[in-house]
């Protein structure tokens, strides 16, 4: 299974950052092991959607959720794209953490950006080498770069 989870150490320092939390849909791309939903879980969200494309991913994820009653979950096993080309659903807080170097960036939030309910937020998680794209704040922890907007 392909996936690279985020650090604590960054996941407590974005989510600090968001504090006071008040996201309550949360869609969660290229969700790996679903660190990032289920932290946001954690912290009150109503409902997380996990869109990820391998399989055994999405069974861990499945597995995982069972830990964690109070939210309700959606699994799509998806390709990133194709899930926001084929739906019009807006959300509080999109997260994205794509394999470091595999994904055109500017394209990815481009498509992001239109599934953001108003104040909504997206995080993209990528490499510190990243340019920071259209008017992100940048966070920095280690070899990691968060970029971060606000619709």
């Amino acid at each position: 299974m392909p996936y690279r989870p985020t650090k604590s150490i960054v996941r407590k320092s974005l989510f600090d950052k968001l504090s006071p939390f008040h996201y309550d849909s949360v869609l969660d791309l290229f969700s790996g092991t679903g660190i990032m939903g289920f932290e946001a879980a954690s912290r009150g969200a109503n409902s997380i959607t996990f869109v990820e494309q391998h399989g055994k991913c999405i069974d861990l994820l499945k597995e995982n959720s069972l830990k964690f009653s109070g939210p309700s979950y959606t699994f799509v096993r998806s390709n990133v794209y194709k899930y926001l080309k084929n739906n019009n659903i807006l959300y509080d807080l999109i997260i994205a953490d794509p394999p470091y170097g595999e994904t055109n960036l500017d394209l990815l939030a481009d498509n992001v950006l239109n599934h953001l309910n108003k104040n909504g937020k997206f995080i993209l998680e990528c490499e510190k080498k990243q340019t920071p794209l259209i008017n992100s704040d940048v966070l920095d922890y280690g070899d990691t770069r968060i970029l971060l907007w606000t619709k």
